[in-house]
């Protein structure tokens, strides 16, 4: 029974499992990639135009608050299925990994640049000014002075964000987003298959340990 139970699940693990972890790394990878660039983006607009930013806009700066605050405010699964028109027209799908990115990449950019504003508002006002004094422009206190002294905080935001969309990424699942979190669902849970079930929580386990090892690793590195 044993040898039986342990070839069946090599068999799930390797034509199943496996390439549902794949999938889950480019989904998650994708995912980062488009959030920390848009998010960072949209952080540096909105420390630029907030009220007691280097170019205060408050009109400017109440839109893009809004558009963050309205993105964050929907549940993962909520937002996938919400945008699901936008992603047939992008994608030419609403099933499948690629499917699932664009939703992720559009929550992870809010969550992302909510997280960085508020990184950036933490830098001394000190080392602001001085550089105003200087005659520093805007952008130069943006990218040599804010940015640069926010480095430690930048790698704590990716690391804290990728591991919150794997777990995303483990949600998409339940509306056919593969990976994973399908995987997890469709041949564990709902196929009342153990085995399957605690080894896609046991690999989902090493992914967010192996996730905070690096970014802690990198973090120290930063200082």
């Amino acid at each position: 029974m044993n040898v039986k139970f342990w070839q069946e699940w090599w068999k799930f693990f390797e034509k199943i499992i496996v390439p549902s972890v794949l999938a889950t790394f480019r989904m998650v990878g994708a995912t980062m990639v488009l959030g920390l660039f848009f998010g960072f983006i949209l952080a540096v607009l909105l420390t630029l135009f907030s009220p007691q930013g280097l170019n205060p806009k408050k009109r400017v700066y109440r839109v893009l608050d809004f558009i963050v605050n309205t993105i964050r405010s929907f549940p993962i699964l909520i937002l996938i299925v919400a945008v699901s028109p936008l992603t047939r027209k992008v994608v030419g799908t609403t099933v499948g990994e690629k499917a699932v990115i664009l939703p992720l990449s559009i929550a992870a950019t809010s969550f992302i640049a909510r997280a960085l504003e508020n990184t950036f508002k933490g830098v001394d006002p000190q080392l602001i000014e001085a550089a105003k004094s200087f005659g520093a422009s805007d952008l130069q206190i943006i990218f040599r002075v804010i940015v640069k002294e926010s480095v430690p905080g930048i790698i704590s935001v990716a690391t804290m964000s990728t591991i919150a969309y794997i777990a995303g990424s483990t949600i998409a699942g339940a509306v056919g987003g593969g990976g994973i979190g399908a995987i997890a669902l469709n041949y564990g849970y709902q196929s009342f298959n153990d085995s399957v079930l605690y080894t896609s929580v046991f690999i989902l386990f090493l992914m967010v340990q192996a996730t905070q090892a690096i970014g802690n690793w990198i973090y120290k590195k930063s200082l």
